[in-house]
């Protein structure tokens, strides 16, 4: 009894441990209706706590590296993935996130591009998921996970992030695509066109997508400068 009562008290004065976690979104085709939709890469935890449980790619902080890195790092070794575009999303740092320590994680976000999605290492403890259909998640991953979608989804209304997930050049149908997927509603084709169509960072490039049935749409390209922009709201 008296080992226990110790190691409690010796939990409560040492300093809350440090951990990276990322949140990776990219659009993956539906499994029922081919239409793509958003998924995310988990790892399964091999050790305690929640041993066994899915959770987000992450792992602690070293002392002889920054939070990007550290991100980077954890992304590389865990998922095998690389994205291009990596931001600091929130710090998450709950009195019980973690049953054994007090742990602040500084949660990072990237938006991924299909070519980059298929470069994830794929095995028993790493495989993606539906982002909207998440069974329950190791310590309080289900509620980081829920406030990237909220921000996600908030930002769509500035217009720029949905080219994260596209190439260089795209047709508006497959922009539409981004959008539904994101926001998990149809959207008006003809009022969506029109919207997009007079937005000054939208050119068509004179070229068309090839090796339809039907007649080539044209392909666009955006020419402002994607990004996820700051967001001052505490979380929920």
């Amino acid at each position: 009894m008296f080992t226990t009562s110790a190691n409690v008290s010796e939990r409560r004065l040492a300093p809350p441990s440090l951990a990276i976690s990322t949140v990776i979104f990219a659009l993956r085709p539906s499994e029922s209706s081919g239409r793509p939709t958003l998924w995310l890469p988990l790892v399964r935890r091999i050790r305690e706590p929640y041993k066994d449980m899915w959770a987000l790619p992450g792992g602690p902080l070293t002392h002889d590296e920054s939070l990007q890195d550290a991100a980077s790092r954890n992304l590389l070794e865990t998922t095998g993935l690389a994205p291009e575009y990596l931001e600091q999303l929130y710090a998450f740092g709950g009195l019980h996130r973690s049953p054994s320590q007090r742990v602040v994680s500084i949660v990072y976000w990237a938006l991924v591009q299909p070519t980059e999605a298929v470069l994830a290492a794929e095995s028993e403890n790493v495989s993606w998921f539906r982002a909207d259909k998440l069974e329950k998640l190791a310590f309080d991953h289900n509620e980081i996970v829920d406030y990237a979608l909220w921000r996600l989804r908030n930002k769509m209304a500035y217009g720029s992030i949905a080219y994260h997930f596209l190439g260089e050049y795209f047709t508006l149908a497959q922009l539409r695509e981004v959008y539904e997927a994101v926001l998990d509603r149809p959207l008006d084709p003809a009022n969506f066109r029109r919207q997009l169509k007079s937005a000054p960072e939208i050119e068509e490039t004179g070229e068309f997508l090839q090796g339809g049935k039907h007649r080539p749409p044209r392909l666009y390209r955006f020419t402002g400068t994607p990004g996820l922009g700051p967001d001052n709201r505490s979380t929920p």
